[in-house]
């Protein structure tokens, strides 16, 4: 065959020739050579019809895809069918970029009902693999997922925690974005630690350890992924049905038992105000619990920073001081409130309050310290840092690496603590390179603050009340300042003591 057929040849599939079949056809009987040359066009034209008839759908559909988003765009309910052809149309890349983004639009301006939003979440979930666990597995998979706050390290804490408790946990972490930090990001201050692990791998970590907290595959919810980030250029990211299939559609892929969602809410918090909150966490519990997933959720205030310390480095080590027990009350306020609710979805305590306990025991007494080194060891640490980590008086800072530069801040006044603004600080910390404006970009683990008194306290004038860790850029003076408006002072009669956890929302 010439070099001209075999290149085109190559170019079309269809027209490869067999030179098996060729011989075949010489040896073969006059009789015998007819019927395999019929059987032979027979099985040509249905696989030529077969293909046709794929392209010739796939046409229709991105054909009728302008009439889909004018549907939605004048508030009119899409069909399963509408939304299963838009989500396959996202994976395949069978629409415009443009089209996806007048979806989302259309999707944030009129909103979705339940049932729009369920199909939406189930065809992302089903765009690309969907995990399976062994059958004794059964009833233990679980896992949890928050809105995203300043100072939020429960997962570290939570993980281990559920694990010592016989669950298994396959937690599937994002990255820090804008003034919101990753979990990713913190456990990557943390040398060897290895967040991309094979799905072989990671049923081995669950398999030996219970826990594991890893990036999300290539392969798991593809369409989410090009809806992600159409959505934060086409400014959708606050859409409530999106919100809910975006997350929701990634759990639903890990083939949970038990979900509970910290949804967050405050001057910190994407939702403001607790209806707002409310309201998401509401539409996740549905989806959730359609798809088959026993799902609740804590809706909890996001003002302060959680727990004393904000910042990759500095966050791992007040999560391993909390393993240690000795973290801060509303750390364990969250983890013991999500861990409980999570044991008594799954039957492995009799109520919300027995499960509180039972977190808080393996916090107490090592047991969710073991799980936490045994998952760093697993991930890629080494054993002697792993160890040297959780020991009882370890420098952390012989092994975590330390900013160069530390500034305390002080009080400019006397009087009792009353606010601290959460948000200013993981601004300022954002621009001395603590997050990531977009996603990529490189973060400085080492940057952050550390609060050095609690809501409640009195303090006296030129008291140190924040320390700073920072390299390059150096802090500046309109920073300190900015930093320094987010402290407020006044007498304790005006202090507002809420609950951390506002309301929560079972299955």
């Amino acid at each position: 065959m010439s070099s001209r057929w075999q290149k085109r040849d190559q170019s079309r599939p269809d027209r490869k020739v067999s030179f098996s079949f060729i011989w075949q056809i010489q040896l073969a009987s006059s009789a015998n050579r007819n019927a395999l040359l019929k059987h032979t066009f027979q099985h040509n034209t249905r696989t030529v019809l077969s293909q046709a008839a794929g392209m010739a759908q796939h046409e229709q559909s991105a054909a009728s895809f302008p009439e889909h988003i004018r549907k939605k765009r004048n508030g009119e309910q899409l069909s399963a069918g509408e939304i299963r052809d838009f989500v396959q149309g996202v994976k395949d890349k069978t629409i415009q970029e443009s089209q996806i983004g007048a979806m989302l639009m259309a999707i944030w301006l009129q909103g979705m009902v339940a049932e729009e939003t369920l199909a939406l979440t189930k065809e992302m979930m089903m765009s690309g693999e969907v995990m399976s666990w062994p059958a004794e597995w059964e009833g233990l998979v679980v896992d949890k997922h928050s809105t995203g706050g300043v100072g939020d390290k429960i997962s570290l804490v939570l993980a281990p925690a559920l694990a010592a408790c016989g669950c298994k946990v396959p937690m599937i972490s994002g990255r820090g974005l804008a003034h919101t930090g990753g979990t990713l990001d913190k456990l990557e201050s943390i040398p060897g630690f290895n967040v991309y692990q094979s799905v072989q791998q990671l049923h081995g970590i669950l398999e030996e350890v219970g826990c594991c907290i890893v990036g999300q595959t290539d392969n798991l919810v593809p369409a989410d992924k090009v809806m992600y980030a159409l959505r934060d250029v086409t400014s959708t990211v606050d859409s409530l049905p999106l919100i809910t299939g975006s997350i929701i559609s990634k759990k639903g892929a890990e083939s949970l038992n038990a979900l509970v969602l910290d949804v967050k809410f405050g001057n910190a918090a994407l939702y403001k105000d607790l209806g707002s909150a409310k309201s998401l966490a509401q539409s996740m519990v549905t989806v959730g619990n359609s798809l088959g997933i026993r799902t609740g959720a804590v809706l909890s205030r996001m003002n302060c920073p959680i727990g004393r310390c904000v910042g990759n480095t500095l966050e791992v080590m007040e999560s391993l001081e909390c393993l240690k027990g000795r973290g801060p009350d509303d750390i364990l306020e969250l983890v013991t409130s999500l861990g409980g609710l999570l044991l008594w979805m799954v039957g492995r305590a009799g109520s919300l309050e027995e499960g509180k306990k039972v977190i808080s025991t393996t916090l107490q007494n090592g047991a969710a310290l073991e799980k936490f080194q045994n998952m760093m060891i697993g991930q890629g640490v080494t054993s002697q840092i792993a160890a040297s980590l959780c020991s009882t008086n370890t420098d952390y800072y012989g092994i975590l690496r330390r900013a160069h530069y530390q500034t305390e801040l002080e009080t400019q006044g006397h009087g009792t603590v009353l606010d601290i603004d959460g948000m200013v600080i993981a601004q300022v910390l954002h621009r001395l390179g603590a997050g990531r404006s977009k996603a990529g970009d490189p973060v400085n683990h080492s940057v952050g603050a550390e609060l050095l008194l609690s809501l409640g306290q009195k303090v006296e004038k030129g008291q140190p009340w924040l320390r700073v860790h920072y390299e390059t850029p150096a802090l500046s003076a309109e920073q300190r300042l900015s930093l320094q408006g987010a402290l407020t002072l006044g007498p304790a009669d005006q202090l507002l003591t809420q609950p951390l956890v506002a309301e929560i929302i079972l299955p």
